[in-house]
């Protein structure tokens, strides 16, 4: 048997196809244009490409893009500033700060200091308190990717046996909270496992998805699943270069081993990764249409 391959690609590409037309459709009822702010702090090439990234898929989708670059040097209070006037411009729906931040800037008080109202990233307090109460608010992208990958694929997750591997707040708590409650791709019981965990390949095998986010190139192998798993990789590590000197990636599971055990299975990259930034867009249009009283 060989897995099914739940392509992120191909999702994400359907996904902003219907924004699109979403987009237009504010634009023409209602003149209203979504509006993006991703604000990039010194010249980390890795922050560069991601928000590069964003900045075109917003300009795909036919938003209001900024981009909004700083030098490393910025001052905690002018950077603090700087979010205080997208707060208020009412042209700007969505506000983005790229990860990570100078070490002279605490992350936590500028991510603190964005409206909740224009958290598109999902990570401010009140949108987490939110979530994990089941109200209504901006879900963290990599999460909501997973989740939507999980039901066009046409995965059961009603009273699944869902293990995620690992804990961090960015992927691991907020899919775990998810899956578990009463919601289309939730109604799972849900384990999580993490590095202090005594005997991961006992829990991993009881999964009827399994969703790995350790960070570590292909820290679950073949014997750790079993037959007819679904499995979803949030891993992206770098694991060499080709004689041409791009990058080799790997995931956090071993693909072409679990592949011919798994009943389905994303890819990396083309899984997961797509999906974050189109998950972004999609919360950004829900951030323009509660500005304006839509929803």
């Amino acid at each position: 048997m060989s897995a099914k391959i739940i392509s992120g690609t191909e999702i994400a590409k359907q996904i902003r196809e219907e924004l699109k037309q979403e987009v237009q459709e504010l634009k023409d009822k209602h003149g209203l244009t979504p509006g993006l702010v991703t604000i990039l702090v010194g010249e980390n090439p890795a922050s560069i490409s991601y928000v590069t990234a964003k900045q075109r898929t917003a300009h795909d989708l036919g938003f209001h893009s900024v981009q909004d670059n700083q030098p490393e040097d910025i001052s905690e209070d002018d950077l603090l500033n700087l979010i205080k006037k997208y707060n208020e411009d009412t042209s700007i729906h969505g506000i983005l700060v790229q990860l990570p931040l100078p070490k002279h800037v605490n992350e936590s008080k500028v991510l603190y200091a964005i409206s909740p109202e224009k958290d598109v990233d999902g990570f401010h307090p009140v949108n987490v308190g939110k979530m994990v109460i089941g109200e209504q608010c901006f879900l963290p992208c990599t999460p909501h990717g997973i989740l939507e990958m999980l039901i066009r694929s046409g995965t059961e997750t009603s009273g699944a046996e869902v293990v995620v591997v690992g804990r961090s707040n960015i992927v691991g708590k907020p899919i775990a909270n998810l899956m578990l409650q009463k919601r289309e791709g939730g109604n799972a019981t849900v384990t999580i496992c993490h590095t202090r965990t005594r005997d991961m390949a006992f829990h991993t095998r009881r999964a009827d998805i399994l969703i790995v986010a350790a960070g570590r190139p292909k820290v679950i192998t073949a014997d750790m699943v079993k037959e007819g798993v679904v499995v979803i990789d949030v891993g992206v590590n770098r694991i060499g270069k080709t004689p041409e000197g791009k990058a080799i990636l790997c995931g956090d599971v071993d693909f072409d081993a679990i592949k011919e055990k798994a009943a389905a299975i994303t890819p990396v990259p083309g899984g997961v990764g797509p999906m974050t930034i189109t998950m972004l867009m999609k919360n950004t249009v829900q951030a323009a249409k509660q500005s304006a009283g839509l929803v």
